[in-house]
């Protein structure tokens, strides 16, 4: 196993190497400029959501939609995965992940626009849309979208369930030391199975009536717990954020317990990280946004595009600032670990609203990213297979609370690539569809 996770590490290394991290860091810049920086309608996009579109074709609404792509997208990432960044790419990664949400939303506004442009009605009565849709209808290319159908089940089990359950059963034994480990992964891996379980057989509608409902208590707690922590050392933000900027463009030099990082580093995590939490370019959230009840696609599109501003212009960059800020980076932990130490300062009461968000941001993602590789399998077997991937998905929750966490953050990576890379070149080849509906639709938006 220990020469298994070696080989996952190396291809992991080699796949989000300079040739990805152009394509999706250019592609994020392009659609930026080509849409006339779409990111200036971000308040237009936070109205449109609580505003809604009930009476448009869809499934949920367009605020459930949202939901659901938040509660794929805001889980372990958010945490564990922004502290993961800093242990492997220094204090300069927060810079880097950043940036990737800044013009991130771009992506994902393209996407949605894109999804719903060329959704289907299912003989069901539900919608279905994303990558495998548009690069059937668009492009003609079906043996390219089972191929990504093929890769988002692969990143589903892996980045959205195994990582997941993996997190917070290993942030659990962190709280519990005394505790019998074994105990806590098989207890606790059998309890988050059945909870998830009991929303996936509600399909599209249960986990977006479930999401609309947690994703905003579960953001305000954890606002409430990071703003604390700030606080109480609010004079060392000025030093702060200015080790995350030189860092981001200089590396960082080995200091106490951490082995120091380089420019490149740095890039690769942040922007790694980035993509993990709030999937711009990975394909996935426009899988919801096409079950969204919207007039046309551009609604859907501004709607969307603030789920990656959410996520991580707020939520990752937060996390990033109390890491660095409490000096805990330098300590040489990783993962859970460090997020443990960065926090514990706190207090009790502050941990254990710490580990609360984490539970909750695990759960909502692990049952919202289910829909994602759910629509993959109706796509490439039919409505057959669906009940079939309910049960080997939450068989997966269990095998990830009881696995190792490094060798699953590299296996998730490679899965996010290998999604990544289909969809952000159909982007790039139907820019001029996103950029024909934006014209046609977004004046008369108001």
């Amino acid at each position: 196993m220990d020469r298994f996770a070696e080989i996952i590490a190396a291809i992991s290394a080699w796949i989000w190497g300079p040739p990805l991290l152009i394509l999706l860091s250019g592609t994020h810049l392009y659609l930026t400029f080509r849409l006339g920086f779409i990111q200036r309608y971000l308040w237009k996009g936070i109205k449109l959501s609580v505003r809604g579109d009930l009476n448009s074709p869809g499934d949920i609404s367009q605020f459930g939609a949202l939901a659901v792509a938040l509660a794929s997208t805001i889980g372990a990432g958010n945490i564990v995965g922004v502290a993961t960044a800093i242990a492997a790419g220094g204090p300069g990664a927060v810079f880097w992940l950043w940036l990737t949400g800044v013009f991130g939303m771009a992506t994902k506004y393209a996407e949605a626009v894109l999804a719903i442009h060329y959704r289907v009605k299912r003989d069901s009565g539900e919608y279905a849309g994303g990558p495998m849709y548009v690069l059937d209808r668009a492009l003609g290319q079906k043996w390219l979208a089972r191929l990504f159908c093929i890769f988002t089940i692969f990143a589903g089990l892996g980045m959205a369930n195994m990582v997941q359950s993996n997190t917070l059963i290993t942030m659990t034994q962190a709280n519990f030391p005394t505790a019998n480990p074994s105990t806590i992964a098989i207890v606790g891996g059998l309890l988050l199975t059945a909870g998830v379980a009991a929303i996936l057989m509600g399909g599209i509608r249960s986990i977006s009536r479930v999401s609309t409902f947690l994703v905003p208590a579960m953001g305000i707690l954890y606002f409430v717990v990071c703003g604390v922590e700030l606080f109480r050392h609010f004079d060392r933000l000025p030093a702060t954020l200015n080790t995350i900027l030189t860092t981001a463009f200089t590396g960082q030099a080995a200091i106490g317990g951490f082995a120091g990082a380089t420019m490149a580093a740095a890039m690769r995590f942040g922007i790694a990280r980035g993509l993990f939490s709030n999937e711009s370019g990975l394909g996935s959230a426009p899988i919801a946004a096409a079950a969204a009840k919207t007039a046309n696609s551009v609604r859907q599109g501004l709607v969307s595009a603030t789920g990656t501003f959410w996520d991580t212009v707020i939520g990752c960059a937060i996390t990033g600032l109390v890491v660095v800020n409490s000096g805990a980076w330098e300590s040489g932990l990783q993962g859970s670990a460090l997020v443990h130490l960065a926090f514990s300062e706190g207090g009790t009461w502050v941990l254990w609203g710490l580990n609360l968000s984490l539970a909750l941001f695990v759960f909502t993602a692990i049952y919202g990213w289910a829909y994602y590789p759910e629509k993959a399998v109706e796509y490439l077997v039919g409505p057959k297979g669906i009940l079939p991937f309910r049960i080997i998905w939450c068989a997966g929750v269990f095998v990830g609370a009881v696995s190792s966490t490094k060798m699953l953050w590299d296996f998730a990576d490679i899965a996010n690539a290998l999604m990544a890379i289909p969809n952000l070149v159909t982007l790039l080849a139907l820019t001029h569809i996103v950029r024909q509906e934006t014209k046609t639709h977004l004046p008369h938006i108001t």
